[in-house]
């Protein structure tokens, strides 16, 4: 624990606690756009138990250091390019979030409204968001454990700093989720973020390596520019509401 008293140390933990949370913001549309297809009263607990498996997932691959580092060895190779577990990782999270946010648009503008579901139904789809939750964390944990490791020597200082920054994520989700729930444009571009994010971790897995500053500097722009949207659209007209596939609740006329 010789750490704490290191002023070095308690600025690497700050530095890297901002880029966790820098980096958690995929996480954050990811959870918010499915636990958005649940019934209000369930959201809560899905996103407190997304944001855990976040949290487990990545102190799970952080105190796994020597198998991770074995995912960086190549495994086979297509057309002259390299693949190893990490990448493979990378590719199937990409593909996996491309046909995820595809599908959510298509049921926000096209998708039949549900008129009432059984309680086993609402069930199995509780059970199937937490499980795809629990499936991406692992892809967006590998760069927040890279990150962690590339940035601080002391294993305690990445565990506090990821640590501190779940529980700032956990807390930050709600009111996300609750804006985007309020707002169907903010949906719409949250799944062409995803989609963005998904070309990026193919890209990333097959070599093609994309600064991260540029994805967030462009959702930072087009985000901007929604809000000014939203202010003008307020002045003009009410907002235009999405198909949702909730529990009882009925497509506005």
């Amino acid at each position: 624990m010789e750490w704490l008293l290191d002023p070095h140390a308690w600025i690497a933990l700050a530095t890297l606690t901002l880029l966790e949370i820098v980096l958690g913001v995929d996480n954050i549309v990811f959870i918010t756009i499915l636990v958005g297809r649940l019934p209000p009263g369930e959201r809560p607990r899905a996103r407190f138990i997304g944001l855990a498996l976040a949290m487990l997932t990545r102190l799970g691959l952080l105190f796994s250091l020597a198998w991770l580092m074995t995912l960086t060895t190549p495994l086979f190779t297509v057309t002259g390019t390299d693949l190893s577990g990490r990448d493979l990782i990378l590719i199937g999270g990409g593909l996996f979030l491309l046909w995820k946010s595809v599908h959510e648009i298509h049921n926000s503008l096209e998708g039949a409204a549900q008129d009432g579901s059984a309680p086993l139904a609402a069930a199995a789809g509780f059970a199937a968001i937490v499980t795809q939750i629990a499936v991406i964390d692992i892809v967006f944990s590998l760069d927040s454990v890279i990150t962690a490791i590339g940035m601080v020597e002391e294993l305690a200082v990445m565990v506090v700093a990821i640590v501190l920054a779940v529980l700032v994520m956990l807390f930050a989700a709600k009111s996300i989720g609750e804006f985007v729930d309020r707002h169907p444009t903010i949906k719409m571009l949250a799944l062409a973020f995803l989609i963005l994010i998904g070309f990026a971790l193919i890209g990333e897995g097959l070599g093609l390596h994309v600064p991260k500053g540029y994805i967030y500097f462009a959702m930072a722009f087009a985000v901007a520019v929604e809000m000014l949207n939203l202010r003008m659209r307020a002045r003009l007209r009410a907002p235009v509401r999405l198909r949702k596939a909730l529990d009882g609740e009925k497509e506005a006329d």
